[in-house]
């Protein structure tokens, strides 16, 4: 084998980076495939080729392959969708034609449908990981209120509530038609989150206009009388 053909050996960190893709690999396919109970670390290690010892140096429990698996899907939303609105020299169409392509992608991944399930349910079942869970939430609806925030602003509306209401009410949609999602038909998630967003858009008040009262009748006829006595 010439020199140039040689495998180049892996350090420690590289070696100790690739047993840890695997191990996040393999344990999402099991999740999805005999359910989070279903799949022992065990089963996670040795379906990867390693030994038990070889999981706990890089995760300290099921749980806690469970939540990075959660942390990689949401980062990887929210830096896709800060992309997509990054690009300050955007028309409007153009920002909402990109949202419409990521939006289209929403709920597609049928594993990650199958995960999200298998991460409520255990949310559901073990407050120590709901404790947890719910911090990756809170960050993902922050993350995704700015996104939110942001296309209001740059479209000069302001938004009819609250950006990180409105980037609860997008996830619980998500992720409540992901819950419902039916392999024989395509998901709406996308399709519906446009509508909705498009709604909320057409109807926001432009920034910098506020809404005048009507003069009171009552409040007028003492002016028109002050201004009758002050022409005599």
């Amino acid at each position: 084998m010439s020199p140039t053909t040689a495998r180049r050996r892996l350090t420690r960190e590289e070696s100790r980076a690739q047993t840890r893709e695997r191990l996040i690999d393999t344990a999402q396919h099991l999740f999805v495939s005999n359910g989070y109970g279903g799949a022992s670390i065990r089963d996670i290690a040795d379906k990867a080729g390693y030994s038990q010892g070889a999981f706990y140096s890089n995760f300290s429990s099921k749980e806690d392959v469970l939540l990075e698996l959660l942390r990689r899907h949401m980062e990887a939303e929210a830096t896709r969708l800060s992309t997509v609105l990054g690009n300050d020299a955007q028309q409007p169409e153009q920002m909402l034609a990109e949202l419409e392509a990521w939006a289209s992608t929403l709920n597609h991944d049928a594993d990650w449908c199958m995960l999200s399930i298998e991460l409520q349910l255990h949310a559901n079942r073990s407050p120590a990981f709901a404790a947890e869970y719910r911090k990756v939430w809170d960050k993902h609806r922050s993350e995704i209120g700015g996104v939110i925030g942001l296309l209001f602003d740059k479209l000069g509306r302001s938004p009819p509530a609250a950006p990180d209401e409105l980037a609860a009410a997008f996830m619980a949609l998500s992720h409540g038609l992901a819950l419902q999602r039916m392999s024989t038909r395509p998901d709406p998630s996308g399709r519906l989150i446009m509508v909705f967003l498009r709604g909320l858009i057409a109807s926001a008040e432009c920034l910098g206009t506020a809404a005048v009262a009507p003069a009171d009748s009552s409040s007028r006829e003492p002016r028109k009388r002050a201004a009758k006595k002050a022409r005599r």
